[in-house]
């Protein structure tokens, strides 16, 4: 291919979109996919009293560096490797450590609000919405927010209350709209998987 082959997968939190996007790369080879979370390009909130980080609605797109996303994209898409920012989620600040991303043949990216800014939509060649009920949602945030990004359960349940399921009310589930293909969350990952694969092997295959 002249230019990589961008696909995004949207959801809401805990549907399974994480899943599926490192399914696929280890289906297709790491060589061959590169792999973006929009997690990574939270914005920096280090300005801020700890009290205030906790309290900011980071459910809202405005917390994310979406513009910066775009433009990475954009390098890709041109062939160049990009350094992607990590954020820390147990301090809400994004770290000093950049992750060198190559230009690879399909670029993967995934997260909640990738279909919500028409900008960044527009830049996906196949648009996946990953769709889970809300309680088997929010066990599998709570189980990953408490393991991996040092929350408590309290804490958790708190949020998923006052921001996460009202912005997925407000933005992410009206953006499913906008998917070429929407993916129940409690499916078979491995047949998922394999017909996805399949079809971006066709793709490549007749590029």
């Amino acid at each position: 291919m002249t230019k990589p082959y961008i696909l995004g997968i949207a959801g809401g939190s805990g549907s399974g979109k994480t899943t599926l996007a490192h399914n696929l790369q280890t289906a297709l080879g790491h060589p061959q996919t590169s792999l973006i979370p929009h997690d990574a390009y939270y914005k920096d909130l280090s300005h801020l009293s700890p009290q205030m980080r906790a309290q900011t609605n980071v459910d809202h797109p405005d917390t994310l560096d979406t513009n910066l996303l775009i433009t990475h994209l954009q390098t890709l898409s041109n062939g160049h490797p990009i350094h992607m920012p990590t954020y820390d989620f147990a301090t809400h600040t994004r770290t000093s450590k950049t992750i060198l991303i190559p230009s690879h043949p399909i670029i993967i990216v995934e997260g909640i609000l990738l279909f919500e800014n028409p900008h960044l939509r527009n830049l996906f060649h196949l648009k996946l919405f990953v769709d889970a009920s809300a309680d088997i949602s929010f066990i599998r945030r709570l189980n990953r927010d408490v393991s991996e990004r040092g929350r408590t359960p309290e804490s958790v349940t708190h949020q998923y209350l006052t921001t996460v399921r009202p912005m997925y009310n407000t933005f992410v589930e009206p953006s499913r709209k906008y998917a070429d293909l929407i993916i129940p969350g409690e499916s078979d990952t491995h047949r998922v998987t394999q017909f996805i694969v399949s079809h971006l092997q066709t793709m490549l295959s007749c590029t």
